[in-house]
């Protein structure tokens, strides 16, 4: 076999072989989520991905590492989506908003996402503590996030020390119940819980962190004690 023709079988089956565990990932996601770590069924995760048993288990190990390996991903997704958003490009109070705006979207749209967290905070977070890069792959957040906040206070649009990760929770949290909770809400209160109502919630949510960030720099334009 010619180099070259060894060279292109060899690319070709790294393809094949990234494409495998891309479906893999995608059906244990929404397999791990729907059922859980104890409920979820390797059967069931090579039916949907199309994938044989034995591949699974070559690829990933046993089950506890897939689910690691599905967990670790779903946190790369979500990081992945936020770089894309071009924060870097628009006005801080704008970024903000948008940043808001994307992270209720994504818990919408990747409804296995919360799923995720859920089990794994049932489990005490224990897997999450084992992904090796797991401090690598939040690192881009947060450096997005402070660069959001110092752009902001040189400005002085926005108060000069926000804590980075602190501000991102209280993103994450005003735009994780309405989702999270969204049958009991719908079942106690009567909230419609669709898109519309979902959007308002998330330009709420976006302008009440524009706001907590703007109120020190605007005490401090005029005059008054912030506390």
């Amino acid at each position: 076999m010619s180099k070259m023709l060894s060279t292109k079988v060899v690319r070709t089956a790294t393809r094949n072989a990234e494409a495998s565990k891309a479906r893999i990932l995608a059906a244990a996601l929404k397999e791990f989520s729907d059922f859980g770590l104890a409920g979820a069924r390797i059967d069931s995760i090579a039916r949907k991905a199309q994938i044989s048993k034995p591949l699974i288990y070559s690829y990933f190990g046993d089950k506890d590492m897939l689910y690691m390996a599905a967990l670790r991903a779903a946190y790369i997704e979500i990081r992945q989506g936020e770089r894309g958003l071009r924060t870097q490009d628009m006005e801080p109070e704008d970024a903000v908003r948008e940043l808001v705006r994307f992270t209720l979207n994504h818990f919408v749209k990747k409804p296995w996402f919360i799923k995720m967290l859920n089990t794994e905070n049932l489990l005490g977070g224990k897997t999450v503590r084992k992904i090796a890069d797991a401090a690598d792959i939040q690192s881009p957040l947060i450096d997005q996030v402070q660069e959001i906040l110092d752009r902001g206070a040189e400005t002085g649009k926005f108060r000069k020390v926000v804590d980075p990760i602190d501000f991102y929770i209280t993103v994450a949290s005003l735009c994780y119940f309405p989702v999270s909770n969204k049958h009991t809400l719908r079942a106690i209160f009567g909230v419609p819980i669709d898109d519309a109502w979902l959007e308002r919630k998330a330009s709420e949510a976006g302008e009440i962190m524009v706001r907590y960030l703007q109120q020190e720099a605007c005490d401090d334009a005029t005059g008054k004690d912030s506390e």
